[in-house]
């Protein structure tokens, strides 16, 4: 493990030097890249050596407890000891983890998919609640969101409803959602007040760069159609709304928020590209997903996640047994204690299977 800190550490110092080079200062391009070369060992770097300080205070502190006759002043080292020695332990583990293998998408937008499962209209209601709750979220942490498509129930409900969110790390902090969302409640249409459980699926799919899915045009069929809300009521009267089906997958991709027909085309193009890539991504994964499932899950959309149940005001997410008692906060967006609860789960999984 140290070896690899040595390395980051070289790496830090060699990127700050070439930093402060004329040549380098003065080009935007060759900054921008030496900065995010920076940004990347940066806080290993800057956390190795706040370890070897610690060691070298714990060093210090051991040779002067073993050189005092004093009983007080080694009393008094002796709980410095125990103090550096906690925190040699900390700093140990915080960098086992940031040594932790990256996800190379956590820092892409992406796209998120919403569909009413079991429960009928109930179901297309609850779907409509998740889309605020994540909306809301992305409003607290300062990403902008935009409808692809939806496709909206007379009582206000989705029946599916497709979202692209920009902002850093947005994969990272969602890309546990994805599975089965289960939700236990009186429906409003209930008059024996009896409770209804329903289900919705959740996608999170990492936006796609052009260079990694290249799509052959002729694979494409292209639609057009007028968008329309519930009821069929028409958005607009002009032929704006975009279908595009790739047939060699048969998948399906509808954008009709923008009443521009390109604009339509764009963002539908994107989610098709991200797809297409999550569907490559788990066929290359698959093997692996198998013998080394992750504590948090598999992210799979037919597996039940999490629980919100109303009667009782709790939130359960069932991967790693955690339940909270604040449904309203955590529908109204508080969701981060859960995601970094799954994100614990995931890293201490991660460095079990690395000691094995």
């Amino acid at each position: 493990m140290f070896d690899k800190l040595k390395v980051f550490e070289n790496k830090y110092e060699e990127i700050s030097a070439r930093l402060c080079d004329p040549a380098v200062a003065s080009s935007a391009e060759k900054y921008t890249e030496a900065m995010k070369e920076l940004k990347s060992v940066e806080p290993i770097a800057l956390k190795f050596r706040e370890y070897k300080t610690c060691k070298k205070e714990l060093s210090d502190a051991e040779e002067m407890f073993s050189e005092e006759s004093d009983s007080e002043l080694k009393e008094m080292i002796g709980e410095e000891l125990a103090e550096l020695k906690n925190r040699e332990g900390k700093l140990t583990e915080e960098l086992k983890i940031l040594l932790l293998p990256k996800d190379p998408n956590d820092d892409r937008n992406v796209i998120v998919e919403i569909r009413g499962g079991a429960g009928g209209e109930e179901a297309a209601l609850f779907a409509a609640v998740l889309y605020r709750m994540y909306s809301m979220y992305a409003v607290k942490k300062g990403w902008n969101s935009e409808i692809v498509s939806v496709n909206e129930t007379e009582l206000g409900g989705f029946k599916e409803v497709s979202f692209m969110l920009n902002g850093q790390g947005a994969y990272s902090r969602l890309k546990f959602e994805s599975g089965v969302h289960r939700v236990q409640r009186v429906p409003d249409t209930e008059t024996q007040g009896r409770i209804h459980t329903s289900t919705v699926t959740v996608a999170v799919l990492p936006e796609a760069e052009d260079v990694e899915v290249n799509i052959n045009p002729a694979d494409l069929k292209i639609d057009t159609f007028r968008s329309s809300g519930a009821g069929g009521q028409h958005i607009n009267k002009t032929e704006s709304a975009i279908r595009i089906t790739h047939l060699p997958t048969g998948l399906v991709v509808e954008c009709q928020d923008e009443r521009s027909q390109y604009k339509n085309k764009d963002k539908a193009m994107k989610v098709l590209k991200s797809r297409l890539l999550e569907a490559e991504r788990e066929k290359q994964q698959g093997e692996v997903a198998q013998e080394r499932r992750s504590q948090v899950g598999t992210g799979d959309r037919s597996e039940r996640i999490r629980t919100y149940n109303y009667p009782q005001g709790r939130v359960t997410d069932h991967r790693i047994g955690l339940t909270l008692y604040k449904i309203d906060d955590i529908l109204n967006g508080d969701i981060d204690e859960i995601i970094d609860a799954l994100i614990a789960a995931d890293r201490s999984k991660q460095l079990e299977n690395n000691e094995e």
